[in-house]
């Protein structure tokens, strides 16, 4: 049987790169790469695009629309990495472990939207509790995100990492201060929610790992649970998943937000008591956070095992996939 196609559109921006870095290890493909001189010219991109059996979309969003309608083949899968698509009809929101069976709905689908890193921090939490009933659709929820300064980009990576770096770069920064979040509509869509939680994104100078949190007063939840049991709830949905899990965090006195980077798992943190409940999700902005939930997505696209060619363990200290995420 012939090796699938993939080709990666946009492979010079950070999740592109991951991307290609990643895939270019597998033997079980075939990865199309444009001529450098030619990958900005529209008819080679539209051949490229057309020749594939799988794409990746690493582009802005007005580009990743504009790839979407230069394929005119009914064979060409799509996994679209930008916010273009994550609420569009036709869509299929590519959060596997949110689904009962991922092989049918993400495995049998043409159009997949890769979710945003902040968002996927949200959900894991929220979309659950929403979808047993226990977090109710009117609730009122507050988010706050602390991630590693590679999610911004070329650009924002050159800026924390030049030698004369401003002071205020060595502090975390609050962002998005207007609560207009890029994610919001997808954090309110698949979660269910009548309302767009009130999130506050925070980038820190470290390279890559995240810590999304959401707050809850208990007496606001259908039953009133309390924080073990809200553990207890989302340990049983996510039960066999080998890339989500949950633990008790207790009244654990540090949550590192870079504690799962270099890999592509996430990991639910709760911790609280009777009255109050707040809920961590510790994962790799770059892993679990973008490209590895692409390849996640890929692979159940293509008929691969769903963690092939994934990172199920924390690389050591000192290891190349672990120095980056030591702070500069």
């Amino acid at each position: 049987m012939d090796k699938p196609k993939v080709f990666i559109d946009g492979r010079e921006g950070t999740t592109g790169l991951q991307l290609w870095e990643r895939l270019s290890r597998r033997t079980d493909l075939e990865l199309l790469r444009i001529g450098e001189a030619r990958r900005k010219d529209p008819a080679e991109r539209k051949k490229y695009l057309n020749a594939a059996d799988l794409v990746f979309l690493c582009l802005p969003d007005a580009a990743a629309w504009e790839a979407v309608g230069l394929i005119e083949n009914g064979h060409t899968r799509i996994i679209d990495a930008s916010t273009a698509h994550r609420t569009a009809s036709g869509w299929v929101y590519g959060f596997p472990e949110l689904y009962k069976d991922p092989e049918r709905i993400i495995g049998q689908a043409r159009r997949v939207a890769n979710p945003g890193c902040h968002a996927t921090g949200f959900l894991a939490s929220a979309a659950p509790l929403s979808a047993l009933h226990i977090l109710l659709r009117d609730c009122p929820l507050t988010c706050f995100s602390l991630t590693g300064y590679s999610g911004g980009g070329r650009k924002m990576i050159a800026q924390y990492e030049a030698p004369d770096k401003p002071a205020e770069l060595f502090s975390p920064r609050l962002y998005g201060t207007g609560l207009r979040h890029k994610h919001l509509t997808e954090m309110q869509k698949v979660a269910g929610l009548e309302q767009p939680p009130v999130f506050c994104p925070v980038v820190d100078d470290y390279y890559k790992g995240m810590a999304t949190t959401i707050q809850l007063h208990n007496r606001y939840l259908r039953g009133q649970p309390t924080a073990r049991e809200i553990c207890h709830i989302l340990a049983a949905y996510y039960a066999g998943q080998p890339l989500v899990s949950v633990r008790w965090g207790g009244d654990a006195p540090t949550l590192p937000a870079n504690a799962l980077a270099g890999t592509d798992r996430l990991e639910l943190v709760v911790c609280g008591h009777e009255e109050q409940t707040i809920v961590t999700a510790l994962f790799d902005n770059l892993g679990k956070g973008a490209s590895g939930a692409a390849v996640q997505n890929m692979n159940l696209m293509l008929g691969f095992e769903m963690t092939a060619g994934l990172a199920l363990e924390t690389p050591p200290a000192g290891s190349p996939a672990s120095a980056r995420s030591e702070r500069t």
